[in-house]
């Protein structure tokens, strides 16, 4: 079972898959074109997670990875105001048919001039209405200069995908 990484192209996925593995930053500047699959040990379990491209070429494949996944980690970009209504729209249709996958949403690059905050974010992506009965989280992450250390948002969001995992499996 595999957590699954889904966002618009140039949201930040594969610099966050990155940090999340390595524990330091590495911007990743070309979009992914096709699949990205990285396993990450923690001392608990070993996760495996699956980034299709966010190109809308490779959309249509988003779906068929839905059913069998644990976890779906969705990434936006916070400073990019005008496709947010597109990620939300995207992020809606994956999840209708799945009422109890757990949700992971990475507000990313929050560090950018202009970026939205949290609550922004919130409510751009409409989260509230995407009901009561899923486990849902919103996080805000980005990815600070090259080589340093991870944030704390980036460990949190990986603390919390481990215990989303290991509580689903």
């Amino acid at each position: 079972k595999q957590i699954l990484v889904l966002g618009l192209d140039g949201a930040g996925k594969t610099s966050i898959l990155h940090s999340l593995a390595t524990n330091h930053v590495k911007r990743s500047v070309a979009p992914t074109e096709g699949f990205n699959a990285i396993c990450i040990n923690t001392e608990e379990s070993q996760m495996e997670f699956l980034e299709i491209g966010g190109s809308e070429s490779l959309r249509s494949y988003w779906k068929m990875y839905l059913p069998k996944v644990l976890l779906l980690v969705y990434v936006v970009d916070s400073a990019d105001h005008a496709r947010l209504p597109v990620a939300k729209q995207l992020l809606h249709q994956l999840i209708q048919d799945n009422s109890t996958l757990p949700v992971v949403v990475l507000a990313n690059k929050q560090d950018l001039e202009g970026a939205y905050c949290i609550t922004d974010i919130h409510d751009a992506l409409a989260l509230s209405d995407i009901g009561d009965e899923r486990k849902m989280f919103l996080i805000g992450t980005h990815v600070a200069e090259d080589g340093s250390e991870i944030s704390s948002s980036m460990k949190d969001a990986k603390e919390l995908i481990g215990q989303l995992v290991l509580e689903t499996q």
